[in-house]
């Protein structure tokens, strides 16, 4: 007799639950990485103007240029400055889908362990009534062969 799991369609519910909510949660992951890599992308470029300003400084620059390279330089950390609000949007939303995964995770081993212990209780009872079957049949054989 093969045993159905009461929760069964329950159960793949959820798990199809946990799998889109890991891969929002992968989605999520590109993202954050996508932003803050070109919040690291701006910061180089913000050092390298620096470094470029310093030197032309130290070897001579006209005014004109160096009131350019400062407005580039404004214009950068105004770039920085929106982009880590955008690392830090993508950053909440990454742990909020993560903490979404982890719930999901739960209800899912929640799900299982049932099923497990139904399973087992299912062994148990099949166990039982292969016992009782056998007791009855060697009861039956014991008397076929008493009454010979």
């Amino acid at each position: 007799m093969v045993h159905q799991f009461r929760f069964d369609r329950v159960l793949t519910v959820r798990e199809r639950e946990k799998k889109e909510a890991e891969d929002r949660y992968r989605e999520s992951v590109e993202s954050f990485e996508g932003i803050a890599q070109q919040l690291y992308l701006l910061l180089k470029k913000k050092e390298r103007m620096i470094e470029d300003q310093t030197e032309k400084i130290q070897n001579g620059i006209a005014v004109q240029s160096l009131r350019h390279g400062q407005q580039f330089l404004t214009n950068i950390e105004k770039s920085i400055h929106y982009q880590q609000k955008l690392v830090m949007e993508a950053r909440s939303t990454m742990q909020w889908h993560e903490q979404r995964v982890a719930d999901r995770n739960i209800e899912v081993r929640k799900y299982e362990k049932i099923k497990d212990k139904d399973q087992q209780l299912f062994m148990a009872q099949q166990s039982e009534l292969d016992n009782q079957l056998m007791n009855e049949l060697s009861m039956i054989q014991f008397m076929k062969q008493r009454s010979r």
